[in-house]
């Protein structure tokens, strides 16, 4: 009888222990592999595709992949019944080479692409728009916005007349309420919120606020303070002023500038506006953008009714929106220029229009990226200021100018919103079409 010997056994099961764990990572690896590949041609495709009626566009993602492309199914009622289409019509397109489609009008469709016919990748709407023309503008404004209520940027406690401490608003209010009425009577300024609660003589008081996107009452009582004076210890705000850049206007006289929010410098949140206006502004100096440090256009804003650029409708993450006057849609010094949606525009050259306080000009930028599907819709492009005149005089993209429009190969294709602290020749546009889309 062969004696068992205790090391080889060991060492056998540690072997094949060892190549166990060899063929876990390499099964690891191939999935990480296939993901990878995965994501990158789902990363190629955007969520939302836009194709401008009448236009032939084409459409080049290069990847093994087909799609199905049909009309949005549409419910449609009536007196008697309600139904929805059930077979719309629809055609295959093959990616793997370029792909030239034309609509004939505003409509909205689906497209259900498959890689190699088989794997789901992606479900995308496609939009057929109107095929408009946009003034680029890169004019200075001057910014007014008043907010709808009072908005709370701040909560905190202070000193009462008996000496003790009172924080009233505490866990009634939050930073970022906007307080709309006192007592069921209309607030629009902090100079009357102010009174309404110096007048209060310490009663319980109702405020009808808007937290998100939700209308709730709360209700709380002043207390006095050290000099006598009822508070409800909060920081409050009512407009916010500042200055950009106008974007574009259309053939109907509306403007796009900013191609991002007006965000409370406090509470980071997008500000809700009852009313807002624009004004002609005078560039009066320039701070240079420095690594760590982003420069800023500093402008002179003259808040008169014969300096009125237009008001402000809309302040949105995609940007401002409003009616220009008539005097500012003859003074933007730029032709109008057809749309570059996403998919047409390339990495390479293009130019943004700017002012630095002596007229409206072209300056030369890079385009680096294109991020189709990026989560931020403000990031969409990511550029590189390359001409020595901008460069010189900025350092890069400086505060004050979001919303320079972008344009390559004579098209409007973005607008530039932010800039890299850490390098402020670099920074991201938004798509122009994201714009359009407010």
């Amino acid at each position: 009888m062969r004696q068992l010997n205790l090391k080889e056994c060991s060492g056998t099961t540690a072997y094949k222990q060892y190549k166990q764990f060899l063929y876990i990572l390499l099964i690891i690896g191939v999935l990480m592999t296939v993901f990878s590949v995965y994501y990158a041609m789902w990363n190629t495709i955007p969520s939302t595709i836009m194709v401008k009626a009448g236009v032939n566009q084409t459409l080049d993602f290069n990847i093994p992949a087909s799609g199905k492309l049909y009309r949005e199914a549409v419910e449609t009622s009536g007196q008697a019944k309600s139904y929805v289409e059930e077979e719309p019509q629809s055609i295959q397109i093959d990616f793997r080479t370029p792909v030239t489609v034309k609509a004939n009008q505003i409509d909205k469709y689906k497209l259900q692409i498959k890689l190699f016919d088989i794997i789901p990748l992606k479900e995308v709407d496609v939009k057929i728009i109107q095929d408009i023309k946009l003034k680029p503008a890169g004019i200075p404004i001057g910014i007014y916005v008043k907010t709808q209520g009072v908005l709370v940027v701040g909560i905190g406690e202070f000193d009462g007349e008996n000496g003790q401490k009172y924080n009233p608003a505490k866990h009634i209010l939050q930073v970022g309420d906007y307080i709309l009425e006192i007592n069921d009577e209309e607030i629009n300024t902090k100079k009357e919120l102010i009174e309404k609660i110096s007048h209060s003589e310490g009663q319980e008081m109702i405020f009808k606020i808007q937290r998100g996107d939700k209308l709730i009452d709360v209700k709380t009582q002043p207390e006095l303070n050290q000099n006598g004076e009822y508070k409800m210890g909060i920081w409050v705000r009512d407009n916010a002023q500042g200055v950009g850049t106008m974007t574009y206007i259309d053939e109907q006289g509306c403007f796009g500038a900013l191609g991002h929010g007006i965000n409370d410098i406090d509470t980071s949140t997008l500000m809700t506006l009852s009313k807002g206006t624009l004004y002609h502004t005078e560039i009066i100096g320039i701070t240079r953008g420095t690594t760590g440090t982003p420069g800023e256009l500093t402008g002179f804003i003259e808040y008169d009714d014969d300096n009125i650029m237009g008001d402000i409708t809309a302040n949105t993450t995609r940007g401002i929106f409003g009616i220009c006057t008539q005097e500012t849609v003859q003074a933007a010094a730029y032709d109008y220029l057809p749309l570059g949606l996403k998919q047409e525009i390339k990495k390479g050259p293009a130019q943004i229009i700017c002012s630095l306080g002596n007229g409206t000009y072209s300056y030369n930028i890079e385009i680096t990226d294109i991020n189709l599907e990026n989560d931020n819709i403000n990031r969409g492009i990511v550029l590189e200021i390359t001409d020595p005149e901008l460069l010189m005089v900025t350092g890069g993209i400086v505060q004050g100018m979001s919303g320079s429009p972008i344009v390559q190969n004579g098209r409007i294709v973005g607008a530039v919103t932010h800039v890299l602290v850490n390098d402020p020749t670099k920074g991201y546009g938004i798509f122009i079409e994201n714009m359009l889309e407010h």
